[in-house]
């Protein structure tokens, strides 16, 4: 216990020194509507978990106004989409106040938990079948969000399993009902299975059993799964005039390889943040509060007011990437 107190303190001490540069940032740029003050943005991934692990029922900053109506230049509502073991507070430490500040509605869930978990494990999601229950979830909330902003279309932002989930809302779930899908170390063709069978290696029969239930949602991620034959059909993850942005990091140890989800499609851009940007460290956590990666996403979003993606200097999240 004293070693998560103190790891709790140190994440906390990165969350008020970045929250204030985010602040900085936001008042730089004048964004967001001057009828809602802007919140500070932190672009570090863990000041999200230690908002979500603090206390129970901690909220994302910017997100799920209910009462939010979209403006004429941002019609539609966004909703974030978390990746394996994400949340919707714990994954979208930057999206949530920088899209608040940007003028959109936005929301976000945390889908696919264990069902009857209790705090804290009931932040972690997307550890449920993707096709059976996560998909679902999320359509549902879609339906939810349009209900309550009268929209007639929505924006999809997923993050690792959350781009598998968005796609499948946007081909099967809700045809016709998502407009754009910005995704952020996407995986549509898969992520090699090596990181599974490390895992399984050495367990007995019984054990390896239970761990292939629990890794339900990861062996659907692999090349070749019944979830990602659907995904495909017609020769394409993509759903008929759907925009979608893919945006992969060359040092991403979790979607091998990086390049699975850069697939080509006419309404569709492709990026790697590292492109133009060397300085550029970051891994699969750190990719999901990059300011670059935020720009790119920002731009898809909003196509007519395109901006340059910043380029600074990113470190991963969990040390040196492919050790």
């Amino acid at each position: 216990m004293r070693i998560l107190r103190v790891a709790g303190a140190l994440v906390g001490a990165v969350v008020v020194a970045l929250s204030g540069a985010g602040a900085a940032y936001a008042a730089e740029q004048g964004t967001g509507p001057s009828t809602r003050a802007p919140i500070p943005v932190t672009y570090h991934f863990l000041s999200g978990a230690a908002l979500a692990l603090g206390e129970p029922g901690a909220t994302l900053p910017g997100a799920n106004d209910w009462s939010c109506t979209p403006g004429a230049d941002k019609p539609r509502p966004v909703v974030l989409v978390h990746g394996t073991l994400g949340g919707g507070t714990t994954n979208w430490a930057t999206y949530g106040p920088l899209l608040h500040n940007e003028g959109y509605c936005v929301y976000t869930l945390t889908y696919g938990a264990m069902p009857g978990a209790s705090w804290p494990l009931s932040e972690l999601g997307a550890v449920s079948d993707i096709r059976a229950v996560s998909a679902p979830q999320v359509a549902r909330f879609v339906d939810r969000v349009l209900e309550a902003t009268g929209a007639e279309q929505v924006d999809l932002v997923g993050h690792s399993q959350g781009t598998l989930v968005s796609g499948l809302v946007a081909k099967h779930e809700r045809p016709g009902r998502v407009h754009t899908v910005a995704s952020i170390s996407p995986l549509w063709h898969g992520t090699d299975g090596s990181l599974v069978d490390q895992a399984l290696t050495g367990s007995t029969r019984g054990d390896r059993a239970a761990m292939e239930s629990a890794w339900v949602p990861v062996t659907q991620m692999m090349p070749g799964s019944l979830l990602l034959q659907e995904l495909w059909e017609g020769g394409t993850p993509y759903a008929p005039g759907v925009h979608y942005l893919n945006v992969a990091t060359r040092y991403d140890e979790a979607v091998l390889p990086h390049t699975s989800g850069l697939v080509a499609g006419p309404l569709t851009t492709n990026v790697v943040v590292q492109d133009g940007c060397e300085q550029n460290l970051s891994e699969h956590v750190a990719v999901a509060a990059d300011p670059r990666a935020a720009d790119y996403v920002l731009n898809a979003l909003d196509p007519e007011h395109p901006r340059e993606p910043r380029c600074v200097a990113i470190a991963p999240v969990h040390g040196p990437t492919g050790s």
